[in-house]
């Protein structure tokens, strides 16, 4: 046995199990699936040795668990890895945080070794962010099945629909940073990646027959190749909040001071903002413009501990923006979809490009969305392609969808061209 198997067969003594003699009800006999045993990586020089051993295989699945909803700012917790004969979960947090988690770095990087998530764009924003890693060969699960048009996308509906099998589902909201890890966590982050492989190689079967394989890996490498900005605190994301731009200037300055507040609150108690006041809350607050602790306590939302906590701090917030007046809204804030008001010519042909989209949709078994959405139609509309070729200077569409639908595009938009826009 070569010295990398002998350490994780060694490991395997260290696997989280159920007690002896512990038994399930009926309903968790039916649902957690009797998994293979799965090794947790504590240490670097564990993780550097599964690393290596990665680096042999043609196909690895992933997936990774981060605590957003408990902390401010969310970090890789849980790295899920599963071969065909073996799964691991690795345990960054142990080692000193993500960024131990470099190892990894060539597998997912590696051309030669197809990588499996099922809905990537989150995993792979918080490991390019934590860890700094680059991906090539890429197969997303989720994507495979937005493109076949299956009604429901999520991991356990697929897994059901093909293996007849149901996955955990109780341990959705934990917190993944709290040590040590549950049995039930662990068994639960297994089950995530525990069939990933064998499912990944059913759906591209299904898009090869449908011959919608180039669309999917069009999709991966566009994912792979895709940056996000550096974290940064938008100071206009109040005007995000439902109904905040209903509000007069003066209650739109109070919301904005409660914002800041509310985020100062978060970032010490290291809690997401939501947690320490919803945004139903903060919009009550600065409707209602309350001038003590009891009419603070009024406020739907608002506990004796906050007044407690923050009580004094909220209601200088609601002084200081009651003072002010919100000046003109930003047009470029962010929190607008930047859209043109459309001509009655270019909304003619967004009507006409919806009707085309909503038969071929019909036709593919897909969601109209998937197929082309609203913004890229809407791109279409105001370049009036008059060719196939001008389809290639619209950004918004997608290379595998101008290349298969472009000449039924320009038909279209022209078949709206030469109408006269129709009199009351």
């Amino acid at each position: 046995m070569s010295p990398l198997g002998s350490r994780l067969a060694g490991a395997l003594s260290l696997l989280r199990r159920r007690p002896p003699g512990t038994t399930l009800n009926a309903r968790q006999a039916e649902t957690i699936p009797q998994l293979p045993d799965y090794v947790c990586i504590e240490t670097r020089d564990e993780l550097e040795k599964l690393s290596r051993s990665l680096l042999q295989e043609s196909v690895v699945a992933f997936d990774t668990e981060a605590d957003s909803f408990y902390h401010y700012y969310d970090k890789t917790c849980l790295v899920q890895v599963a071969t065909r004969k073996q799964m691991f979960l690795i345990d960054p947090l142990t080692m000193g945080g993500p960024s131990e988690l470099d190892p990894l770095g060539p597998v997912m990087a590696s051309p030669d070794i197809r990588k499996v998530f099922h809905a990537a764009e989150y995993d792979i924003y918080v490991l390019k962010r934590d860890c700094g890693f680059e991906f090539a060969n890429l197969f997303d699960t989720m994507i495979s099945a937005q493109l076949l048009g299956y009604p429901a996308i999520g991991l356990a509906a697929i897994i059901e629909r093909h293996f007849h099998k149901s996955l955990p589902k109780d341990e959705q909201r934990s917190d993944w940073s709290i040590r040590p890890l549950r049995d039930n966590q662990l068994a639960y982050a297994a089950a995530d990646v525990k069939y990933l492989i064998r499912l990944a190689e059913k759906l591209e079967r299904e898009l090869r027959k449908r011959k919608r394989l180039d669309w999917a890996h069009e999709e991966f490498a566009a994912l792979t190749r895709r940056a996000w900005p550096t974290r940064e605190f938008d100071k206009l994301g109040y005007l995000k909040i439902k109904g905040s731009r209903n509000l007069d200037p003066q209650r739109l300055a109070v919301l904005r001071e409660l914002f800041l507040v509310r985020d100062k609150r978060a970032r010490e108690v290291d809690r997401p903002p939501f947690k320490v006041l919803g945004n139903r809350t903060l919009l009550e607050l600065a409707q209602q413009l309350p001038g003590d602790s009891e009419e603070l306590r009024r406020i739907k939302g608002v506990t004796d501990l906050i007044i407690r906590r923050m009580g004094r701090d909220l209601l200088t917030a609601v002084e200081r923006g009651a003072k002010k007046r919100h000046g003109p809204l930003p047009k470029a804030s962010g929190t607008g979809t930047g859209r043109r008001r459309m001509d009655r010519r270019t909304e003619r042909r967004m009507n006409q490009l919806k009707r085309w989209r909503a038969k071929r949709a019909a036709e593919l078994e897909m969601d109209p969305g998937v197929l082309c959405p609203n913004s890229a139609l809407e791109a279409v509309a105001w370049r009036r392609p008059a060719s196939v070729e001008d389809l290639h200077d619209v950004g918004e569409l997608k290379s595998w969808f101008a290349r298969e639908f472009g000449a039924e595009i320009v038909k279209a938009v022209s078949a709206t061209q030469d109408e006269a826009p129709k009199s009351g």
